[in-house]
């Protein structure tokens, strides 16, 4: 069951809530997103209807999810979620959702400051409106680069200060959980993350947006039972990223699952973007990939860039530069408007003028 409360719901309203559930040996989490918050109920229901709960100060709605991802389910929401990443008083942040288009773009993995500089400006030339890197890189093979750590969150944000982007970037231990938060604007749990629920668990109780990516073995209830973990701790602000999943086509690293994505915007009011970098790990196929997010109606994508893929330290065969990266900017800016999609941008004032 959730309980739906008002736009302009007080703490206190949200509280009483909360008290009068847990006063009858039930459980309430908390959930905060942009527009409105809800309460998820766990326990009996037949004693929450006896609560009366409908006639408490500052509750819209009383819903019944029959789901096991209440708080994620699309059956209490009459419209799907967006996202807004970066925001502060100083920039309105970037809207990923419906009615919107979303370039995420950079590169894999932080090697340098001018690397990353000169692939920021790459994407943001693109029409990135944010810029992904990798700190923490996990790989199969403990011999492959595993990242620069600290030094490339510092880089990071250097890159996403010097462009105007806000910053995505992976986290891969809730231990480094405030360190990272203190660099990046949104923090990405990686495929083999997806059910490290001590990882779901620390970053659903921060305020910052996360990018969840599909499990490569996860089924579509598995991949929103794992955000409702997220949400369950507090924190709406969830993005669902397909990646593709292991089949047993050999081809590529890993089959796009397209159907995912209509499918998981019937089920879920979350927005849903696609990682066609990861899914093919060939360059000449993410092009292709990145136009089928598009018409299948996807909220966005999510890209490798890099100045000289040849010499990149991680996945530079996946990598685009140069005039891979402007026909990926022409078919989005062709493309989005059919679906009736704009293309997010970052706020003028807040982009310098490019080095």
């Amino acid at each position: 069951m959730v309980v739906v409360m008002t736009p302009d719901a007080s703490d206190t309203q949200v509280d009483a809530v909360v008290s009068r559930v847990r006063n009858i040996g039930g459980e309430a989490f908390v959930s905060r997103g942009v527009r409105r918050t809800i309460v998820g109920l766990i326990g009996d229901v037949d004693q929450f209807r006896a609560l009366n709960l409908r006639r408490m100060a500052g509750v819209a709605d009383v819903i019944r999810v029959s789901t096991p991802y209440k708080l994620v389910s699309r059956e209490h929401y009459p419209s799907r979620s967006t996202v807004v990443v970066g925001q502060s008083s100083e920039r309105p942040g970037v809207s990923i959702g419906p009615g919107f288009f979303t370039l995420l773009a950079g590169p894999c993995a932080v090697e340098s400051l001018d690397q990353a500089l000169e692939a920021a400006e790459m994407a943001r030339a693109a029409g990135a409106s944010l810029l992904r890197g990798g700190a923490f890189r996990p790989h199969t093979s403990p011999q492959a680069f595993r990242g620069l750590g600290k030094s490339a969150l510092r880089i990071l944000a250097e890159a996403g200060a010097a462009t105007g982007l806000p910053v995505v970037t992976e986290i891969m231990d809730a231990k480094d959980i405030d360190l990272v938060s203190e660099y990046a604007d949104m923090l990405q749990i990686g495929a083999r993350n997806m059910q490290n629920y001590a990882l779901l668990d620390a970053v659903g109780r921060i305020a910052k947006p996360v990018l969840l990516k599909r499990g490569i073995q996860a089924t579509v209830e598995e991949w929103l039972s794992a955000a409702e973990y997220v949400a369950q701790r507090g924190n709406l602000d969830i993005v669902l990223c397909e990646r593709g999943i292991r089949t047993f086509e050999q081809a590529t690293p890993a089959t796009l699952d397209i159907s995912a994505v209509p499918t998981v915007q019937r089920l879920s009011h979350l927005p849903v973007i696609v990682d066609p970098t990861h899914a093919s790990g060939r360059r000449d196929l993410v092009l292709p990939l990145a136009r089928a997010a598009i018409a299948v109606g996807a909220d966005g994508v999510l890209i490798d860039v890099h100045p000289d893929p040849d010499s990149a330290l991680c996945d530079g065969p996946q990598a685009l530069a140069g005039s891979e990266i402007r026909e990926l900017a022409s078919a989005i800016r062709r493309l989005a408007p059919l679906l009736d999609r704009r293309t997010t941008e970052v706020a003028a004032a807040m982009v310098p003028e490019p080095r």
